[in-house]
């Protein structure tokens, strides 16, 4: 299988070559990765910056986020089937979505809106867990606050800035001057 993937830790390497299948568990779902996006994380990965708490084994294929179609599924796998177009921010412990194929527990994904192609919806998936995160999990945001969301033209502002909305609250934001 056709993979970018990095043997050492380090901010100029990684090659595309060839390696192994993923492995598919009971709980898992293969799948053909037709989008995947690029995002700080995997570079700050690549770098090493995260290597004391997340020891990835090498070589290491990158990529955290992608869309694709189900190729095959897991025995114990009951909510997807072949076919089925998917999406999802691969476990951190399972990152490699720089590849052809990519096995993910079935709880990690979840099925591809019809209204987004393949590269929108692998553009997703790690933008809006983060906004999420802050948003929901971490400042518990009610209606009629007021938020502040910086960057909001960039990937996880432009998410922010809906969700927060969504949730009832007045938005304002902040962008560079190309931006506007």
């Amino acid at each position: 299988m056709k993979a970018f993937f990095i043997e050492r830790y380090g901010k100029q390497n990684g090659r595309i070559g060839d390696l192994p299948e993923p492995l598919v568990g009971a709980h898992d779902v293969l799948i053909e990765v037709r989008a995947s996006s690029v995002n700080p994380l995997d570079l700050k990965i690549r770098s090493g910056e995260f290597k004391i708490i997340l020891p990835y084994q090498m070589p290491l294929i990158l990529g955290n986020d992608f869309a694709g179609v189900v190729l095959s599924t897991g025995a114990a796998v009951k909510r997807f089937k072949p076919g089925d177009e998917v999406y999802a921010r691969a476990p951190e412990n399972r990152i490699g979505t720089f590849a052809e194929r990519i096995a993910v527990d079935e709880q990690a994904i979840a099925l591809k809106p019809a209204n987004l192609a393949m590269t929108e919806a692998a553009c997703m998936p790690l933008v809006a867990l983060t906004a999420w995160q802050a948003l929901v999990e971490v400042a518990n945001v009610q209606k009629g606050q007021k938020v502040l969301i910086h960057a909001g033209s960039g990937g996880v502002g432009t998410v922010a800035i809906q969700l927060a909305k969504h949730l009832g609250a007045f938005v304002a934001t902040t962008t560079s001057t190309a931006n506007v």
